[in-house]
Order: structure tokens, then C-alpha cells, then sequence
């Protein structure tokens, strides 16, 4: 179902909303859980006295729940879905209000959280809570049958010869779970009456139509995965026979392996070229900051000594006055005075030296410190990069062998399980 929310302050508006039965046919409030107050109303403004205690200004968490116009939709969905929803998020345990509203012959849910902890007296933090309830949102469709839309249909599942690199990165980071494509299967099959047309809808999901080792009908993944179509749709052989044609028409899951290695190992070298000028691109500011750091480096290297060139002359003045010449300096020699300012003089001048050094080390330290963040930024783009093209270059390779011999390495036939994850892209 479709899973829309927002953090809001307003309560009251949103409470005399949800109650509003101009704009809906039926008004139902199904459930008020955690506050004192037993009526929609009163648990609003519950809700909105208690976040005065706080600096929270959107104190409540409002969500909207819109399954498929064409299913009918138990209570119990509803319910679950909330309770996946709060867990995910983080709100399990806070005050829950549950409205539902019919319109035009349509049922949908509202659902709205007070944010406000009042043990601690904080809101709760929401982080990215729209990626979790698209993520969840796919789920429910998933879990209960339901066509998915268009906006939800897993990235990975189009035809990847169209794939900007990007987009090919991000198919090889994520899994294909075995559960979409089992639903985009059977999709394609809901919306096809002949077996060009299937086939045709199937490519346009990065699937092929060939002819199974078993002489049954088999949609080849990217990857070399074969799905058995009986299995997938839940239909016999004999059936999907009756659609599509007899399997011999298409091509063998080898022919149809080569065909993707033929189509596929193209893009994937554009793929290298753009790989190579992003990494290009990615680098150059960091080499330019390199020797910007360089330069001011040398330079604070070059004040420092200037300065301590400078100070050395002042101190080394002041020391030579210290001597005194003449009569003076003779009587400095006969009373010990003259070797006493010597040794001062030797030692300060011993000192200053360790003083500058000192200097000198603390600053080439600091300024290798810097440098070594730089580097790490360097090595860790390079890395980055270095990882990619590695993985371009074996994909590249791989798909050419598909394209030589048809086979990709990996299992063939059948591969319709229900694992949570089932065959991954890049893997």
C-alpha cells in the first residue's frame, strides 16, 4: 500500500480533519492507545499539551495508508502494517490513534503517533523515515500479492543495457530478491496475451524469455539465473505452453546467455570510459589541493626560518654587549667576570639553538599531519575508483565469455525459490 507521512504540529486541525465527514462517506476512529483521553479530540490535544513541556514544534508523526482500489483489505493488514511501521521507526510504544475514512468506494487509513517521550520529555528522532516506509510500503505489496506500481518496481528489474552507470552500480551493490522477481513475472504474465508480448514485457525488466533444459518456458536473469515460468506463475507447463507457444521457438538458456554477453559487454566498455574520466574528474581537485598545501607549507617553512634568522641577530647583539672592552674588559678577565658572561652567553646561545630546532620540528610535524589527511582522502578516492574499474573490467569479462560460450557459471533451471534474497547481481 501506499505509505504517505509527514511530522506536523497542528493537531487539532489535523484531529478535526480526520473527523470530517463532508469529504468521506464513513468516518471510523478505530483505535485510541497510550493517551488518558478516550475521544479523538481530547487525545489531540493530550498530545499537544504534553510537547509544551518540550522544544518540539512537529509533536506528532501523521500517516496516511492507501492499499490497491481493487483489493479488499482486511483490518488485521492495517494493523500490522502500523505496528511494522512503528517498530521500524522507532515508535513502538508511543500514544497511536488509528481513522478510517471510505471515499468514492475507496477505504484508507490514517494513523498519527504523539513523537513525544514522556519518560525523557524529547521527541523521538525520525531519521529517513521516508526511504524506510517506501521499503516498507514494497513489502506489503510483495507479502500480500498486490501489482506493484510502476513508481515501485525494483531499479534492478529493467533492462539493463539501457543502465546508466550509475545506474549499474547501484543494480550490483543491491540483491535481486527472488520475491520481485517473482511478482514482475507474474505481472508480465497478467498483462500479456501471447508469448511475443510477454516476452517483450519481460525485457523491458532486464528478464529473457528462452526455452528451459526441460523443454519448459524460463525467464534468463542479467546474470545467467534462469526462473522457471510454470513455477513462477503457478500454472502448469501444458498451460503456459498454450500461451506462449511451444518453449523449441526461443532461443536455448545457453543461446539466450550469449545473446546477453553479446548486448551487455558494449555497454559495460561505455561503462569504463565514463568510469575512467569520473575518476579522473574525482582526483584533480585533490591533486590541486596537494600543491596548494605544498606551496603554503613552503612558505610558513620559509617565514619561520626568516623569523628565527632575525631573532638570532637580536640575541646574538644583546649577548656581544654583554663583553665589554678595554680597561673594563681586562678587569672583567682578572676578576673571573668575562668567563662568567662567556658561559652565559654559551649556554643561551645552546638553548636557542634547541629552542629553534624545537620550532621547526613542531611545525614540519603539524604540516605533516595535514599532508597525511590529505593522502588518506587520496588513497581512499583511488581505492574507490580502483575497486570499480576492477569490477568493471571482471563484469566486462565475464559477460565476453557469456557471449563466447553462453554460460555464465552459475546454476540454470528452477531457481524460483523464496529466499529473502535469492540471486544477487555482481555477486
Amino acid at each position: 500500500m501506499i505509505l504517505k507521512a509527514s511530522k506536523r504540529g497542528g493537531s487539532t486541525q489535523l484531529g478535526v480533519h480526520l473527523l470530517k465527514t463532508e469529504e468521506n462517506e464513513h468516518v471510523e476512529v478505530h483505535e485510541i492507545s497510550g493517551f488518558i483521553a478516550d475521544d479523538l479530540m481530547g487525545a489531540m490535544k493530550e498530545a499537544y499539551a504534553l510537547s509544551r513541556g518540550t522544544r518540539c514544534n512537529q509533536h506528532i508523526f501523521s500517516l496516511s495508508l492507501n492499499p490497491p482500489a481493487s483489493e479488499s483489505v482486511r483490518v488485521e493488514v492495517f494493523e500490522q502494517a502500523c505496528n511494522t511501521i512503528e517498530e521500524r521507526l522507532g515508535l513502538k510504544g508511543q500514544p497511536r490513534i488509528i481513522v478510517f475514512h471510505e471515499k468514492e468506494g475507496r477505504r484508507h487509513a490514517h494513523a498519527v503517533w504523539s513523537r513525544i517521550d514522556a519518560d525523557t520529555m524529547t521527541a523521538k528522532p525520525l531519521p529517513f523515515f521516508k526511504t524506510k516506509l517506501r521499503d516498507i510500503a514494497k513489502e506489503l505489496y510483495l507479502e500480500n500479492g498486490w501489482s506493484m506500481p510502476e513508481g515501485f518496481r525494483d531499479s534492478k528489474l529493467r533492462d539493463p543495457r539501457n543502465f546508466t552507470l550509475d545506474e549499474w552500480q547501484q543494480a550490483k551493490r543491491a540483491g535481486l530478491d527472488a520475491r520481485e522477481v517473482k511478482a514482475t513475472i507474474q505481472e508480465c504474465w497478467n498483462k500479456s496475451d501471447n508469448g511475443a508480448a510477454f516476452a517483450k514485457a519481460l525485457e523491458e525488466r532486464g528478464l529473457f524469455l528462452a526455452q528451459g533444459d526441460r523443454r519448459g518456458h524460463v525467464a534468463v536473469s542479467i546474470e545467467g539465473e534462469a526462473f522457471a515460468i510454470a513455477r513462477m506463475i503457478g500454472q502448469k507447463g501444458k498451460e503456459v505452453s498454450a500461451r506462449l507457444g511451444d518453449p523449441k521457438e526461443w532461443r536455448t538458456v545457453a543461446d539466450t546467455v550469449r545473446h546477453i554477453g553479446e548486448t551487455v559487454a558494449p555497454r559495460l566498455s561505455r561503462h569504463i570510459t565514463e568510469a575512467k574520466r569520473i575518476a579522473a574528474e574525482a582526483i584533480k581537485p585533490l591533486n590541486e589541493q596537494k600543491l596548494g598545501m605544498k606551496d603554503a607549507h613552503k612558505a610558513e617553512r620559509q617565514k619561520l626560518d626568516r623569523k628565527q634568522r632575525e631573532r638570532l641577530a637580536d640575541e646574538q647583539r644583546t649577548r656581544s654587549t654583554r663583553l665589554r672592552k678595554g680597561v673594563s674588559g681586562a678587569w672583567d678577565v682578572l676578576t673571573g667576570r668575562y668567563f662568567k658572561v662567556r658561559k652565559q652567553n654559551e649556554m643561551e646561545t645552546y638553548f636557542g639553538l634547541q629552542r629553534d630546532r624545537n620550532q621547526r620540528h613542531d611545525l614540519v610535524q603539524s604540516q605533516l599531519k595535514d599532508r597525511q589527511g590529505l593522502h588518506t582522502q587520496i588513497s581512499a578516492v583511488r581505492e574507490s575508483h580502483a575497486r570499480q574499474m576492477l569490477n568493471l573490467y571482471r563484469d566486462a569479462a565475464r559477460y565476453r565469455q557469456m557471449a563466447r560460450d553462453g554460460s555464465s557459471g552459475r546454476g540454470n533451471e528452477g531457481r524460483g525459490r523464496s529466499s529473502p534474497r535469492g540471486p544477487e547481481l555482481g555477486r
